[in-house]
């Protein structure tokens, strides 16, 4: 009998003559260069450091495409993103302390979101590891503490041999769902020391993909079976597995009704029959969900923004599909299968007979037009006009990336993105800045579409540096700039909390001309000429900026009874 351990891959003499013959001039960056061509990596993020100094210089002896922003946590952003529309590991380099600690906050996003990013640090030399000598440039006591509490897993390395599989190691966690961001730190001297070691050529980091229990998928169908009532609610989970395509085949099956969440965008057909669409933040969806005597909930952990605040209660039975188990039955009493989504989806489709119910086309539209009648009473024409002039301005499969502003959250609720994994958003962590550097990750991703970020005036500023970017390597992305002179949405929350808003309100530039002065087409529009001002934008090639000056409102909060 031979065990898999028994299997010992041997050199072809391609690869001995290779390892025998060194190329001169070859260091440890190098070797971080070459892993992740052996891994699969075709484009690299980053911005360089002192300490990373070694990795830079190896860049340009390698066949890696590197795409240099001016800001660390907007570098992020943009690997954030490119591992979003790829499903690949997406390298991000970073340089030691201050350069990798603004990453943090994108590092945040990614894990929120589980978007694979293969983060890549320096370190101080050795010699000042583990409270050996103090006073280096950039030291921090413990740099690796400053993420663990952020991505999935952090590597350390100490000697050259331990790059390749340290690299390895985090490219296999990164891609294992759920996907999330991992962090490698390598020390300065061991980056900049020549090496000896030979080319790496063999390398192999298959991720690990969480499989149903077959006892578990057998009561899942059983109840779905029974189900009177069915329901689905379907999150991001269903999006990073490609699993969009089950899912509807799943409903169509049990003439289910489907709810996307906000990160799961795209996961179910916006306008099928069987949609509810992602009216999450609406009170007749939730109580549509209460009354589901069995709810399956694929790919989300029903968080804040997806459980309409916490206020949702289902009374029927729940049915749990989450490849994170830390989420599995977190919020609510389940039957909770630890899984890949596409591979339950799979064992559901091989077990559950079809189910029938005529009735169920009718309630989704009476379910949508108490939503549509709802929003039609708060006099909101203008913010209406302003998304569907979006909708109607961006080409078919293009994607779109949007920060957190006020046209953002009504996208969450009222955006037809077209199709799956389109749509993305910084809804995952929150954080300010997100929109226009992700959509410069997803551009380098495929040149060849036109992509949208949508920021507001308060958050564009937070990537306004990119715009140097955007120019230097000619990415097709058009900037929406909704310019209402400050933070708009926390204008919202103050003056509804506290009568008045305090620190809101901000002095900024006239963004249509920032732009031209970085060589970038800008200019300003209206709600009238928005679609074919942002139209005209995104068929032309490489970036542009279009300033929409606007005060939008945010429909009334609809998750207290």
């Amino acid at each position: 009998m031979t065990h898999d351990h028994d299997l010992v891959l041997r050199p072809t003499p391609a690869q001995t003559e290779a390892a025998l013959n060194l190329p001169p001039g070859r260091n440890g960056g190098d070797l971080v260069v070459e892993t992740l061509s052996g891994l699969g990596a075709t484009t690299v993020f980053g911005l360089p450091g002192q300490h990373a100094l070694g990795m830079f210089d190896a860049l340009r002896r390698s066949d890696l495409r590197y795409i240099g922003l001016r800001v660390e946590n907007n570098a992020g952003f943009a690997a954030d993103a490119y591992g979003r529309v790829t499903g690949e590991a997406a390298p991000l380099l970073l340089s030691t302390g201050p350069g990798a600690l603004t990453s943090l906050a994108a590092l945040q996003e990614a894990a929120a979101a589980s978007a694979p990013v293969l983060a890549i640090s320096s370190q101080i030399p050795t010699a000042g590891l583990g409270g050996g000598r103090h006073g280096y440039l950039h030291e921090l006591p413990d740099q690796a503490a400053s993420f663990r509490g952020v991505v999935k897993s952090v590597h350390t390395v100490r000697t050259q041999s331990q790059i390749p599989s340290a690299i390895a190691a985090a490219w296999k966690s990164a891609l294992t769902a759920p996907h999330g961001p991992v962090w490698v730190e390598i020390p300065q001297d061991v980056l900049l020391a020549e090496t000896s070691l030979p080319t790496v050529t063999g390398v192999d980091a298959t991720p690990d993909q969480p499989a149903p229990r077959p006892e578990l998928t057998a009561v899942a169908a059983d109840l779905l079976a029974r189900a009177a009532r069915p329901a689905i609610i379907a999150g991001g989970g269903v999006v990073r597995a490609d699993a969009s395509g089950k899912l509807r085949q799943l409903a169509e099956r049990l003439d289910a009704p489907v709810v996307t969440t906000f990160g799961g965008k795209g996961a179910f057909p916006w306008t099928h029959p069987l949609s509810l669409q992602s009216w999450l933040e609406d009170r007749h969806t939730t109580d549509f969900l209460e009354d589901a005597d069995v709810l399956l909930v694929v790919g989300s952990g029903l968080g804040e923004l997806s459980s309409n605040y916490y206020t949702f209660k289902p009374r029927g039975r729940v049915i749990q599909i989450e490849a994170d188990l830390g989420k599995l039955e977190s919020n609510h009493p389940a039957l909770g299968i630890h899984a890949d989504a596409r591979l339950a989806l799979q064992a559901l489709l091989e077990t559950v007979p079809e189910r029938t119910d005529p009735t169920a086309p009718e309630r989704v539209r009476e379910v949508l037009a108490r939503v549509a009648e709802r929003i039609a009473s708060q006099e909101l024409t203008l913010e209406q006009d302003v998304l569907a002039s979006v909708r109607r301005a961006l080409p078919a499969g293009s994607p779109s990336f949007w920060d957190m502003t006020i046209l953002s959250y009504w996208a969450w609720s009222a955006f037809d993105p077209g199709h799956t994994n389109l749509m993305h958003s910084a809804q995952g962590a929150g954080g300010l800045g997100y929109g226009f550097p992700a959509a410069l990750g997803a551009a380098a991703a495929d040149p060849t579409r036109p992509v949208l970020a949508v920021s507001g005036d308060g958050g564009a500023l937070y990537s306004i540096a990119e715009l140097a970017t955007a120019k230097q390597y000619g990415l097709p992305v058009t900037w929406l700039i909704v310019d209402d002179g400050g933070y708009g949405i926390l204008r919202e929350y103050m003056t509804d909390a506290f009568g008045e808003a305090t620190a809101t309100e901000l002095t900024r530039p006239d963004y249509a001309a920032l732009a031209e002065s970085f060589g970038v087409p800008g200019i300003r529009t209206t709600p009238e000429a928005l679609e074919t001002d942002l139209a005209k934008a995104l068929a032309s090639p490489g970036p542009s900026v279009v300033v929409l000056p606007a005060l939008l409102r945010m429909f009334a909060p609809t998750h207290l009874n």
